[in-house]
């Protein structure tokens, strides 16, 4: 099944404490590092990421481009984020087709889930990330995760017998 996710851009960097933080100094700072993020998620996940970013009171058409293999969406003047969104999800709808729409805006979750989309709060969508980003570190260093004891690997082999001896108290 293929799966789609379609992110409220500025919804997300509201509601993520981190960004929310970096944008009342530096907006686009902010934007780029959601983008970062969610690159990186989509080269995981293998889910096809959109993210949709609101121009409602910037004039001229809207702005479609790829970064990183991410299609990031800014809207048309005079169209919300919200508009698009509901757009693009009656666009990407269909057959085994799997639709998820990360915002924190009850109102839009309601819509889309009523157009067959489900919902993603946009904290669900940081704990996933976080996740995935774990597991990406866990497969790089795998000897950073799989061991019990860290000390392991330090000792030399007669003092593991020492203390295996111990343990069992010989």
């Amino acid at each position: 099944m293929e799966q789609f996710l379609i992110v409220d851009g500025y919804n997300i960097i509201g509601a993520w404490p981190e960004l929310s933080k970096l944008k009342d100094t530096d907006l686009g700072g902010a934007r780029d590092q959601l983008i970062h993020m969610l690159a990186e998620y989509q080269s995981y996940s293998g889910m096809k990421v959109y993210l949709v970013f609101d121009a409602y009171m910037v004039p001229g058409l809207g702005k479609k481009y790829v970064q990183s293999k991410l299609t990031v969406l800014y809207t048309k003047e005079k169209e919300t984020a919200d508009e698009r969104i509901e757009r693009l999800v009656t666009n990407l709808m269909g057959r085994r087709k799997q639709i998820y729409v990360a915002t924190s805006d009850m109102i839009e979750q309601h819509v889309i889930f009523g157009k067959g989309a489900l919902r993603m709060p946009a904290g669900e969508l940081l704990v996933k990330i976080k996740q995935n980003r774990k597991e990406v570190r866990e497969r790089i260093h795998p000897e950073t995760s799989s061991k019990r004891n860290p000390f392991e690997g330090k000792l030399s082999h007669e003092l593991k017998e020492q203390f295996e001896r111990w343990r069992r108290g010989e």
